[in-house]
């Protein structure tokens, strides 16, 4: 049994191996090199001016030890047909289970340990005692093993396990860092689900159910009622729109804003795909060079609501055109030559 989850665990980090390559390129390493550089030089100089009334960075740091508390899952590297062929073993899988959580629990607090200690100056400042700062560790540490033996727990149903619940739970960890490494490259085996969402039907009579626009209203709607589409979409323009709105250095804060609108747009090129296993769309008269400029069309229109939206937040000149320059250059020349790779 140890041997099998063990395969199986290696054949899940090559396959994220082989995407970590595509996620850390060069481009993206120096964006978080000059982003590391930006927050530890203003760390530098809150330390240096720390405020007399330091109720926010309490506040801040109250904030970071809850995201810190619940973060964590347990790898348990169950599959879906475990529920029938690893059911004369199921004592041994739980076994394995609670020793994965234990090494989950081990990464995660060390994780958690090392951030906290990297913000030991701020906790100083703030007014703890370095010796109130340890019995802060001890009991978030206590407090970390209670909340992962909980995870661990909600699996089992007694002593038995509850499979469907375990294999659901392993199938969305997986899920989560497959559609991460899905913003920067194209990435297999990722599963999605819909929902009808009527409160956005009203957007669907924006495009004219004409011939020459099949393609454009199917894109819409699998972009409104896909469950990763429109959020990827929220998730992006937001942290683009906060980096524009909350970071006072200019150029940072456009370079962060032209990462998150190029990860958003080179995402958003899977909707090609989308409807490829849809018999019915082959029985459509329609041409692939339709399929692919309404596509262009499509993302044309998103590009040019988030350039709207963004340049609302922050109308910095420099912002307004160097957003502009980027959503020129990723509409006409990057997309168009990115979808012909695709699609060839």
């Amino acid at each position: 049994m140890k041997q099998l989850f063990a395969e199986r665990k290696r054949a899940f980090q090559k396959k994220q191996l082989k995407y970590l390559k595509y996620v850390f390129n060069d481009h993206f390493v120096l964006v978080l090199l000059f982003l590391t550089g930006y927050v530890l030089f203003e760390y530098s100089k809150l330390l240096k001016n720390f405020p007399k009334n330091p109720i926010i960075i309490l506040l801040a740091l109250a904030l970071v030890v809850l995201i810190l508390w619940p973060l964590g899952k347990t790898a348990t590297y169950l599959e879906k047909a475990d529920s029938q062929f690893l059911l004369p073993q199921e004592k041994a899988v739980v076994e394995h289970i609670h020793h994965s959580t234990k090494v989950s629990f081990s990464q995660w607090t060390l994780l958690a340990i090392v951030i906290l200690i990297v913000l030991l100056p701020l906790f100083l400042k703030s007014g703890f005692t370095f010796w109130g700062f340890l019995l802060l560790l001890a009991i978030f540490t206590v407090a970390k093993w209670f909340i992962h033996h909980w995870k661990n727990t909600a699996l089992l149903n007694g002593n038995d396990l509850d499979w469907e619940k375990a294999i659901e739970t392993e199938h969305g960890r997986k899920q989560g860092l497959l559609k991460f490494y899905s913003l920067f490259t194209q990435v297999k085996g990722i599963s999605s689900s819909f929902k009808a969402r009527p409160y956005l039907n009203g957007l669907l009579k924006l495009i004219g159910k004409k011939p020459e626009h099949l393609w454009l209203n199917l894109y819409l709607r699998a972009f409104l009622r896909g469950s990763d589409y429109l959020g990827i979409f929220v998730r992006l323009t937001t942290l683009s729109c906060l980096a524009l709105l909350f970071i006072s250095n200019t150029y940072l804060a456009l370079a962060l804003a032209c990462l998150f609108n190029y990860l958003l747009l080179f995402q958003l090129l899977a909707l090609y795909h989308h409807f490829d296993y849809y018999g019915l769309n082959l029985l459509y008269p329609s041409s692939k060079a339709v399929k692919v400029s309404n596509l262009l069309t499509f993302l044309k229109g998103l590009s040019l609501i988030i350039f709207v939206v963004e340049i609302i937040i922050n109308h910095h000149l420099v912002v307004v055109f160097g957003l502009a320059i980027l959503l020129l250059f990723l509409n006409l020349i990057y997309l168009p030559h990115k979808l012909k790779n695709i699609i060839d």
